[in-house]
């Protein structure tokens, strides 16, 4: 019996040891991951900075990867960007135990929950629209409202998305020997950017992105571009645009009046230069292919009426079309694409007002032709031969005699004027006159086929001439 309740007592104390053990142990692995104190010293403070001598601020190193570019949106003025930001800094006031590093390695990886613990830097992008994390396909809560989806299942504050903030749980720490911290990050951002579309399609739009630091003015926190400072990913491509290559840094101190001091700021300019090869063939190839089909109205006689207003008209409207369903910014200011539109239609709708005046001076042409009497043939043959030197009539039974004089008039046309009727109608030569006898060949010209033959040059001539002056004023200011 005796034996029994030793056995048990036994077994009981070795059970309530064990647990025992297994308590200490699973508490000293909390308080390790909680709080490390062999990193750590006791009396660290995260809210405060490192120390620095001489009371200089603590210079943290700052370095950017651009991943991918995408959707530069010309409506909204911003574009985005996928990158890994990389920053150093020294924390003097860690005490970093040997043990703790791999035999051959120099540095330590640090859980999330270790980092918490840390004191970190605050900066910020100061032009960012929305910066986040982790999958770049989130929705802004900010999009919803300005598109009215209010509803349960899509009006929502997505976790992933964080505004201007550098610091997520999607992150890398590393510790080296010499007490420097290295911090990094997959993020996404989109970026203002205030874009001028004077010289649109040939623009190049300078868009920086602004690094700041948000609550230690640079009297405590400096931030420098670190040797790396912008890299950009090598199969980086853009659709409509060329990276201008190298990237333009800068490193000043700004003040902010909302924040009241001087704060620290890193700047990055990216050149984003338009590619005219896609306007080119959408824009510029088929709408002069339009104006020089409208010349083909010049050799379309005024017989051909329908067909010349048919062929205008059509010009004219695919111009409106091309030119509206083009992909244009919508801006209140002139730009070198509509200063194009506008020669383009200007010229097409001169071609239709030329057509509008040679046909009113063939309408009055026609209409001095046919008020003007005809004579009879035989008569106009006599007179030519001078067979006839008189004409007689008879008025009242009796006999006049008058001499028949030939007044000169446009050729194919023949008027007599006696010395007792009334003048007849005919055409004077002045300067508004419809038709004309060149007095070299004595071919009679016509107006409206004159100005026709002339605008068969003056047209193209001075299609050439707006085309010379614009693609080189053009490209000189864009360079």
């Amino acid at each position: 019996m005796l034996d029994k309740f030793n056995t048990n007592a036994f077994i009981s104390f070795g059970l309530g040891f064990i647990l025992m053990w297994l308590s200490e142990a699973t508490e000293a692995h909390v308080n390790y991951t909680a709080k490390p104190r062999v990193v750590l010293p006791p009396n660290y403070v995260k809210e405060i900075r490192p120390p620095s001598k001489k009371g200089s601020p603590v210079i943290v190193d700052f370095s950017i990867f651009v991943v991918d570019i995408n959707s530069i949106n010309v409506e909204d003025m911003d574009f985005r960007v996928d990158m890994f930001i990389h920053q150093r800094w020294l924390e003097s006031r860690l005490e970093i135990p040997d043990d703790i590093f791999e035999e051959g390695d120099d540095y330590v990886t640090l859980l999330p929950e270790v980092f918490e613990n840390f004191w970190q830097p605050d900066p910020y992008f100061l032009n960012s629209k929305i910066a986040g994390y982790g999958s770049p396909y989130v929705a802004s809560t900010s999009l919803l409202r300005n598109k009215g989806e209010r509803d349960s299942k899509n009006f929502h504050l997505s976790k992933d998305i964080k505004i201007a903030t550098l610091t997520h749980k999607f992150t890398s720490v590393t510790l080296y020997k010499n007490k420097t911290v290295r911090y990094a990050a997959r993020m996404h951002a989109i970026i203002a950017c205030q874009m001028e579309f004077q010289l649109y399609p040939m623009d190049i739009q300078v868009c920086p992105i602004y690094i700041e630091s948000f609550s230690s003015n640079n009297q405590k926190v400096k931030l420098r571009w670190s040797d790396s400072g912008v890299t950009l990913n090598p199969e980086l491509k853009l659709l409509q645009y060329n990276l201008g290559q190298p990237l333009e840094l800068e490193e000043s101190d700004g003040y902010m009046p909302e924040k009241v001091g001087n704060f620290s700021r890193l700047t990055v300019y990216f050149r984003f230069e338009r590619q005219i090869g896609h306007h080119l063939i959408q824009t510029f190839a088929p709408s002069s292919l339009v104006v020089m089909l409208s010349w083909f109205s010049f050799w379309l006689g005024l017989d051909a009426i329908p067909g010349r207003v048919t062929l205008l008209v059509t010009c004219m409207l695919t111009l409106v079309t091309m030119f509206t369903g083009a992909d244009i910014p919508p801006v209140a200011y002139v730009k070198a694409l509509d200063l194009w539109m506008a020669g383009c239609m200007l010229s097409v709708f001169a071609a239709l007002a030329e057509f509008v005046v040679v046909k009113v001076l063939d309408v009055q042409y026609q209409y001095q032709v046919n008020r003007i009497p005809k004579v009879l043939p035989m008569r106009i043959s006599n007179m030519e031969k001078g067979q006839c030197a008189t004409v007689a009539s008879w008025e009242g039974g009796a006999v006049r005699s008058r001499k028949a004089t030939q007044t000169p008039t446009t050729p194919g046309q023949t008027s007599l004027q006696g010395n007792g009727g009334p003048p007849k109608p005919a055409r004077r030569q002045s300067l508004l006159s419809v038709a004309w006898t060149d007095t070299d060949t004595g071919v009679e010209k016509i107006m409206w086929r004159e100005i026709d033959k002339v605008s068969r040059a003056v047209f193209p001539i001075l299609f050439f001439v707006f085309v010379l002056l614009y693609w080189p004023i053009l490209l000189m200011k864009s360079s």
